[in-house]
């Protein structure tokens, strides 16, 4: 176990290094960041200074020598905008991010894995269909027009709750909601098609033989072997979560990283750009080597070698 997970590692630095050169070189396609850091009516000293002062006058292939040296070194630059260190920025910010992210995993899971399993137990069933049909409808809308109905309705129609901000449970619910839907419905879709299929096999039907309760088979037997593509998903899905919390933060005002993302792009703010960008690879690449080390308690047929 301990050589995979280095193993591992080691090619996540080549993940790394591959993320780090393609947001260097897209960041710089972006424009001049120049034009937005100064006034419109710059002196041509000033400007030229600017240009000094971030770099910029140096050939783009020495710029990226420089990145590349100051990334060895655990540098990520400093934010042109805020002229402070991206990283503090960014961790800054990182528990809100983590914090909207894991409420929409734990909200998405607690309410797709009942759906799924009655869905299953129910097939073909009017309440199967039912089920499904808003599990389609869940995964075909995309994150920000959900987000954009849910504002609407409960904010400013209903008054429910908060149209966006940081503060308590309140405003929590809309984002998470709206950045869970989609992988609610995927996992959904996903448990049901699993235990389906698990429910076939031939130690099920041994098991219901030997005289256990249905609620045993399907708990400790049929639920458990079907669980393991759900556990494959939700590693590939923390992507789309970390990338769909961009729009969500940017619709509600969340102050995450995906909001810093955001308003780095908008004042091309390139060292800011790639340290988002370079810590958020870092984040899903840690989220599914725990995903695979968690396989092998959930089936102990898996070993890693």
């Amino acid at each position: 176990m301990i050589k995979y997970i280095l193993r591992r590692l080691f090619y996540s630095i080549f993940v790394l290094f591959g993320v780090a050169t393609l947001v260097f070189f897209i960041s710089r396609l972006t424009g001049d960041p120049v034009a937005i850091l100064l006034p419109p009516d710059a002196t041509a000293e000033m400007i030229e200074q600017t240009i000094m002062r971030l770099g910029l006058d140096k050939p783009i292939s020495t710029q990226y020598g420089i990145f590349l040296r100051d990334l060895l070194r655990g540098d990520l630059g400093t934010s042109i905008r805020f002229r402070e260190s991206t990283v503090g920025l960014i961790l800054e910010r990182m528990p809100a991010t983590l914090m909207l992210s894991g409420a929409a995993l734990g909200l998405a899971l607690a309410v797709a894995i009942p759906i799924g399993i009655l869905a299953a137990l129910r097939q073909g069933s009017a309440a199967d269909r039912l089920l499904m049909g808003f599990s389609v409808l869940g995964q075909a809308m995309p994150v920000f027009w959900v987000a954009i109905l849910m504002v609407m309705l409960f904010s400013v129609n209903l008054r429910w709750l908060p149209t966006g901000g940081f503060g308590g449970i309140r405003h929590l619910i809309l984002p998470a909601i709206a950045l869970g839907v989609r992988f609610m419905a995927i996992t959904a879709r996903l448990l049901r098609s699993s235990l389906i299929e698990v429910m076939g096999a031939d130690y099920i039907r041994t098991s219901r033989a030997k005289g256990l309760r249905e609620k045993a088979v399907v708990v400790k037997h049929a639920l458990r072997n079907s669980i393991l593509p759900v556990i494959t998903m939700i590693g590939l899905q923390m992507g789309s979560l970390l990338g769909g919390s961009v729009v969500t933060e940017t619709v509600f005002g969340w102050p995450g990283v995906g909001q810093l993302l955001i308003q780095a792009i908008t004042h091309r703010d390139f060292p800011l750009v790639q340290a988002s960008t370079i810590l958020l690879a870092g984040v899903f690449i840690l989220i599914n080597l725990i995903v695979d080390i968690i396989y092998v308690f959930v089936d102990p047929r898996i070993s890693y070698t």
